[in-house]
């Protein structure tokens, strides 16, 4: 297994952690280490070019899927116990990023639709984040024909707030009272599988199928609508992502509500956010 592959690998692996912590956006940490146009590229030419993109995505689902299932019990743990620091750590990887990012605009001008795409971008990532306080009700997750048309539409919506950087999608999916249910029933799917637990394991399963085709077909959409956008507008585009990253650590801050307790906590956590800088900006090369 080569360097670039365990690379990619660990790339893939922080997206899937980001996607299933709320107020983080994958997308963004994907825009951070600079594989964002790659990825969506892969995922818009993907019945064109199968074996190209299977060969490019690869790497990063599989570390996504080691970061969603392999390291979602530790980020627990790290948010439980070192809540500063660790959400210090992911605004590193973001804060990390923007010199990379920069130069996709360096050079091009600055317009005022430019400056507006910035400002509307930053406003929504930061505005979104006081809508946690609502509390809505949790959605119970039921096998039936509405049940599954309702969840097919949510992936949709997950799907779309995955790939567009600065919106997180673990967040919209806990305000509409999703987040918990489809987190449980995931685990519930997983604990069955470990134990042989077959009936629990395909009934689980079947309960998140329209919900995975959402996110499958609703990915495929919203990564054609972004590379649309790019193709004709690539410079407004990314003042508009830059405006979504850089309204994401202030969001995480927000939403996280976690406090310094003492001077140990504060340098524990500064040398984290260095750590998530470092990171993301030699990720990004």
């Amino acid at each position: 297994m080569s360097g670039a592959f365990i690379k990619q690998i660990l790339k893939g692996t922080i997206i899937g952690v980001a996607n299933i912590i709320p107020g983080v956006s994958g997308g963004t940490l994907a825009v951070s280490m600079g594989i964002y146009d790659q990825i969506i590229e892969s995922i818009t030419q993907f019945f064109k070019q199968p074996k190209k993109s299977i060969i490019t995505l690869l790497p990063y689902g599989i570390g996504a899927v080691i970061g969603i299932i392999g390291l979602s019990f530790c980020i627990e743990w790290l948010f439980k116990y070192f809540p500063l620091a660790t959400n210090l750590f992911f605004i590193g990887l973001i804060i990390g990023s923007l010199p990379i990012l920069y130069r996709k605009v360096q050079g091009q001008g600055k317009k005022g639709s430019h400056i507006l795409a910035f400002l509307i971008m930053f406003a929504m990532v930061v505005g979104m984040c006081f809508m946690k306080d609502t509390k809505p009700t949790q959605e119970v997750l039921s096998i039936s024909l509405g049940g599954g048309i309702e969840l097919f539409f949510v992936g949709v919506i997950a799907a779309a707030t995955m790939v567009i950087p600065g919106v997180s999608g673990s967040m919209i999916l806990a305000l509409m009272g999703f987040y918990l249910p489809i987190i449980e029933t995931i685990n519930s799917c997983i604990k069955s599988l470990v134990i042989f637990d077959w009936a629990t394991c395909i009934t689980t399963g079947i309960t998140l199928v329209p919900f995975g085709l959402g996110i499958v077909i609703g990915t495929f959409l919203i990564a054609k609508m972004i590379e649309f956008l790019l193709k004709r507008c690539e410079t407004l585009v990314y003042w508009a992502i830059i405006g979504l990253v850089v309204g994401s650590p202030i969001a995480i801050l927000i939403t996280s509500g976690v406090v310094v307790n003492g001077i140990f906590s504060l340098v524990t956590a500064t040398l984290c956010f260095i750590l998530g800088s470092f990171i993301a900006y030699n990720l990004a090369q």
